[in-house]
């Protein structure tokens, strides 16, 4: 008899999670997680760096891209997933208009950070690479703020120069700037945050300066939610 992975019926009744990416670079990190977080679980990846690339050039999220979107959630749910996640926050509100037409769960990555944030006290730093997930994460932490009752003091600032760093793979250049923001802005406040989920790699690259307040990302913040949602 076929044990373990080798039964059909094991095979066909293992949980799928779609994760939807505009960096390709994210894959493996989130695939990681996921092996982590939720071992019990297939997941599959659809990427499109156009999504991303299209709002930086529109200076904007627009209607066609939202759109596309929604249409890549469906076809994860057509391709057999129970579960998706967005991993960029730049279309955190095209996120939060698909969910009530999304035909399975439907997840942002940056929430689980917002609150965190919002945990550890009201003033906020929000670094960014990209200008476009400033205004998508500030929206994010002051809806989630609202929802408690409390005005969050939120300062913002664009780590100019890193998001094209990381493009043509100077890594090092990405976390030496993005670091250097961060020196700038931890003084005066209680949390970092950091917007997008390609940022994260500064944490644990050992560029990251010794600070006196805590710095948050978002793709293992979400993916433990993601995970405790599922479960």
């Amino acid at each position: 008899m076929p044990q373990g992975n080798n039964n059909p019926a094991t095979e066909r009744n293992v949980p799928r999670l779609c994760l939807i990416h505009t960096v390709t670079s994210l894959v493996p990190i989130f695939a990681d997680l996921v092996g982590q977080y939720l071992p019990e679980w297939e997941s599959f990846n659809i990427v499109d760096e156009s999504l991303l690339r299209n709002s930086i050039r529109a200076g904007r999220l627009e209607v066609a891209t939202s759109r596309r979107l929604t249409q890549y959630v469906w076809s994860a749910a057509d391709a057999g997933a129970q579960a998706v996640m967005v991993t960029c926050s730049s279309l955190g509100p095209a996120v939060d208009a698909a969910i009530p037409l999304s035909p399975v769960r439907l997840f942002r990555v940056d929430e689980a950070m917002a609150d965190a944030a919002l945990d550890i006290g009201g003033r906020i730093a929000v670094l960014a690479t990209l200008a476009t997930t400033l205004e998508p994460t500030r929206a994010l932490i002051e809806r989630r703020a609202r929802a408690r009752g409390i005005v969050p003091n939120l300062v913002h600032s664009v780590c100019d120069g890193a998001f094209a760093a990381l493009q043509r793979g100077d890594r090092d250049k990405h976390d030496e700037i993005v670091a250097f923001e961060l020196r700038k802005v931890a003084s005066s406040v209680d949390v970092v945050v950091l917007a997008q989920a390609s940022m994260a790699r500064v944490i644990e690259s050992g560029r990251l300066p010794a600070l006196p307040v805590p710095v948050l990302s978002s793709p293992e913040l979400g993916v433990k939610r993601l995970a405790r949602a599922l479960a």
